[in-house]
């Protein structure tokens, strides 16, 4: 029996992926933004189950900055090397290299500084020279809609030239923020694939030529038409050892993030056509048969030497933070913004693209304040609250409920249709709901986030046992 998948295939925020396969294994890594650790990697054997191996960037900012860091990285494979480039639209465009894609990966190299550079991708050509394409932010820029290409240093140490404006999508009818290119070579064309439109309502498009330079020529290859899937674009190109293309691109489903779909991809007259002739598919067939099942993960024992690669925090943290023994996750009740968005203490990992549920037991010990939250645009947590008259268990504008100080409080959340959360606690009847409910929202270019937080002078600690989702599939 013929194994099948359907999309999306990885059902969370993966923003931004590009995908590259060495030999018979397939990496892939996604935008994060100002989380830390950024940059994650992932690894497949069949473009289908994909597992987290390590983050490629350790440290960002000191404090929340939404909506900067690391945008539309791209991932290659050269001269024995993984590379992977980005663009910080407030620094320039950086990147990382290892021999390992587990790492480890070198500190970040600055290759062209300047504002507003983003979604770079680099080319190795046959020749032994090296290129590099990105676009334009205009909130920094002033400028976008347009790809830009540089001869770069073969070691990536710098860009060669001014560059040169190789695709003004000004002059092409219809098009609007076209950004995110990837440059490939195929038989001796270079192509140069690059989504328009926006991230809700846009498309793809490809680009080819005869010169790396161009002219070239632009043709849609893959949009909404009369699917589901709204703005299908931004990717990464593919092949399979037996010889098969495939793309995988995302679709922006608002307090979800930006998940990940597969295409079939094959050639008709020179042109790429993906998905069932230029529409997405619902899934199909596995591209290499006989992985094995896998799932990016989202609960955590806190049993081993480190935390789950699912989680992050806001920004650079402070080893001081959290600590794992005896099984439990211990956060310390840090100072820090009230407002759950702009605080970097605040550990989180991707909202589930299905329905699930998620709980966790929590203990406050000390003065502070501790629990699960969901942080987007808009926050609401559900946890625990040490005030002068005791412990009591804090959720939205509902009305606290005494706890008895030091008791293991189970508490939790019910994430239904639409990202619509209801939390839980169980304060001695079992687990109920408390609290209204909560329409959990995006942030900035991300999903919403499922967070643990400890707030407070210091003297407190929150103490959390083993983490869970369970996702209805």
């Amino acid at each position: 029996m013929t194994a099948t998948y359907r999309n999306p295939v990885l059902n969370a925020d993966w923003s931004d992926p590009d995908v590259i396969r060495v030999g018979d294994d397939f990496y892939l890594t996604v935008s994060t933004f100002t989380k830390v650790p950024g940059l994650p990697i992932l690894h497949s054997r069949d473009l289908v189950n994909w597992t987290i191996i390590g983050h490629a960037v350790t440290s960002g900012y000191d404090d929340v900055r939404p909506g900067c860091g690391v945008w539309a990285p791209s991932l290659r494979h050269h001269a024995g090397r993984f590379w992977i480039f980005w663009g910080d639209p407030d620094a320039g465009i950086c990147w990382v290299s290892a021999e390992d894609p587990r790492g480890p990966w070198t500190e970040p190299h600055v290759v062209k500084p300047g504002l507003g550079l983003i979604d770079p991708c680099p080319l190795w050509d046959d020749d032994g020279q090296a290129y590099l394409v990105h676009g334009w932010a205009k909130s920094r820029a002033g400028v976008n809609n347009r790809l830009t290409l540089h001869r770069m240093a073969p070691d990536g140490s710098g860009v060669l030239d001014e560059g040169t404006l190789v695709i003004d999508a000004d002059l092409l009818p219809g098009y609007r923020t076209l950004e995110g290119p990837k440059l490939y070579k195929r038989d001796g064309v270079y192509w140069i694939f690059a989504p328009a439109g926006g991230v809700e309502q846009g498309w793809q498009s490809v680009f080819r030529a005869e010169s790396i330079f161009g002219p070239y020529e632009d043709r849609i290859v893959l949009e909404q038409g009369g699917t589901e899937v709204n703005g299908p674009h931004q990717g990464g190109w593919v092949d399979t050892p037996s010889g098969e293309h495939w793309f995988m691109h995302f679709q922006d489903r608002g307090p979800y993030g930006r998940v990940v779909h597969l295409q079939p991809m094959r050639w008709n007259g020179g042109w790429p056509v993906m998905g069932a002739n230029g529409e997405p598919v619902p899934g199909g067939p596995v591209p290499v048969p006989g992985g094995e099942p896998g799932a990016p993960a989202v609960s955590d024992d806190f049993t081993g030497p480190e935390l789950g690669l699912q989680w992050s925090w806001q920004a650079n943290p402070d080893p001081a933070w959290w600590e794992l023994r005896d099984g439990r996750l211990r956060l310390t009740c840090v100072p820090g913004p009230d407002d759950l968005r702009e605080r970097p203490s605040v550990l989180g990992q991707r909202l589930p693209g299905d329905p699930c549920a998620v709980t966790t037991t929590l203990t406050l010990e000390g003065e502070g304040r501790a629990g699960l939250a969901v942080v987007g645009f808009t926050a609401a947590s559900v946890g625990l609250e040490r005030t002068a008259d005791g412990t009591v268990l804090v959720c939205g504008d509902g009305k606290p409920v005494p706890v008895e100080d030091g008791r293991p409080v189970t508490v939790g959340a019910r994430v239904g249709d639409g990202a619509l959360v209801t939390f839980l606690a169980d304060t001695g009847e079992g687990l109920r709901e408390i609290g209204e409910p909560f329409q959990a929202t995006q942030g900035r270019w991300v999903g919403a986030v499922l967070g643990l937080y400890a707030a407070g002078s210091g003297a407190g600690q929150a103490i959390f046992d083993s983490f869970t989702v369970d996702i209805e599939r």
